[in-house]
């Protein structure tokens, strides 16, 4: 699937409904995403918070790991918005952790990261949110 304008706002839409879905109960900062893979499939996230804080996942990873647990793991793009319960919001971009899951299974200058807020929009490529990411040809021996 390409990401022509109508698919752009397909996925700022599913990553509101995504964020309908956010368990926020100690930030009411909800956070919903859509994550397009290659086939043209779209996976929503939304961040889960938990009292203890550091097992709190955000709505990024969770489209993330939802779509690789079923096996999939090519991406074209992903929608991100986020907002305190009852206000309009701002461009959230993912967090530095998000932006390394993404490195993980994205090519950093393909893979566009689509960030919504209201009707607005911008997108990035996932290089420009994370120019020095570690990926897994750091790792290479030879």
């Amino acid at each position: 699937m390409k990401l022509d304008e109508a698919a752009k706002k397909k996925l700022v839409a599913e990553a509101y409904e995504a964020q309908k879905m956010a368990y926020v109960p100690y930030s009411d900062f909800c956070v919903g995403a859509a994550l397009m893979a290659k086939n043209g499939k779209i996976y929503r996230g939304c961040n889960i918070e938990n009292a203890a804080f550091s097992p709190t996942n955000c709505g990024e990873r969770t489209a993330f790991f939802k779509a690789v647990s079923e096996g999939v793991t090519e991406f074209e793009a992903i929608a991100v918005v986020g907002n305190k319960k009852g206000e309009k919001g701002e461009f959230c971009s993912p967090c530095g952790v998000c932006r390394q899951v993404m490195a993980e299974f994205c090519d950093p200058d393909e893979f566009k990261v689509i960030l919504g807020a209201g009707e607005e929009t911008a997108v990035y490529s996932l290089r420009e949110l994370l120019p020095l990411g570690f990926t897994k040809k750091d790792l290479d021996s030879e």
